[in-house]
């Protein structure tokens, strides 16, 4: 692995930008991933770094060393403490982080059931929350509007867990076209909806409509989903995070595939 322990170092300086740097993470295709979790759930995906490393003090533990020095990437480096503090956007530096590419999923694909339609979410530590419960409720497919968040910020992906990597992530899109691609029901959630997200069948195909976490869907986007449902919440909130929203309205469908009712078919049995 290669030493680096001078700041003026091109390397470094380019590492700098590109944590500090949404537009030129944008331009390079590329962003960071930190901390030896993150960076090994990356790994087991499949993934290759163009560079992975390590401050001093992370590379003095062998399993640590052992682990940076066996992954596939590009380049190793191993950097002096200083230097990886000024690269880590973290309060406390992990001690490990990757340079990777960003995925390209190539051509917007039609949605398949069970996927997300995210208009204007602009909360980092939001968007990564809806990935990591997509992930876990078996969602393969995030389609993304042009005024949201960029999804492989380090702060989405810190958030997200590792969710990232086992998703289609769609971003820049045009979700009215999506829409009308897809042959389901598009369901977002409102407040004033009268049917319950509970009295509804969620068994057939269904994607997810979730709107920005201040205003909501658009007007536009209201006008392609095709039911609207509301969540109970017998509480004095008027509103629920739109990531408390998503995971709520999925492992609700999750709960009915498999096999359990709803409401309103028990009442009427």
């Amino acid at each position: 692995m290669k030493a680096i322990r001078s700041r003026s170092n091109p390397t470094i300086k380019a590492l700098v930008k590109l944590a500090g740097s949404s537009r030129e993470r944008r331009r390079t295709g590329t962003t960071l991933l930190e901390g030896e979790r993150l960076v090994r759930a990356y790994g087991e995906s499949g993934g290759r770094a163009e560079t992975i490393l390590a401050s001093e003090s992370a590379c003095a533990d062998d399993a640590i060393r052992a682990f940076v020095e066996r992954f596939p990437a590009g380049s190793h480096l191993v950097l002096a403490d200083g230097i990886f503090s000024a690269i880590s956007q973290l309060a406390s530096a992990a001690g490990v982080a990757a340079v990777v590419r960003t995925p390209q999923p190539g051509p917007v694909e039609k949605p398949i059931s069970g996927c997300l339609l995210l208009e204007n979410i602009q909360d980092p530590g939001n968007l990564g929350s809806i990935l990591r419960t997509a992930v876990a409720a078996g969602t393969r497919q995030i389609f993304l509007s042009r005024e949201s968040v960029f999804a492989w910020s380090p702060k989405v992906v810190r958030a997200g867990m590792g969710a990232h990597f086992f998703l289609a992530i769609f971003e820049n899109v045009d979700l009215g076209e999506v829409a009308r691609s897809f042959a389901g029901r598009i369901i977002a959630t409102a407040p004033r909806a009268t049917t319950s997200l509970y009295d509804i069948d969620l068994k057939g195909e269904v994607a997810w409509l979730f709107g920005n976490e201040g205003a909501g869907l658009s007007t536009q986007a209201k006008g392609v989903a095709t039911t609207e449902v509301r969540i109970p919440m017998p509480g004095q909130a008027e509103s629920l995070n739109v990531a408390a929203a998503a995971a709520i309205c999925l492992f609700e469908q999750v709960r009915q595939r498999e096999g359990h009712p709803t409401r309103q078919s028990n009442m009427s049995g």
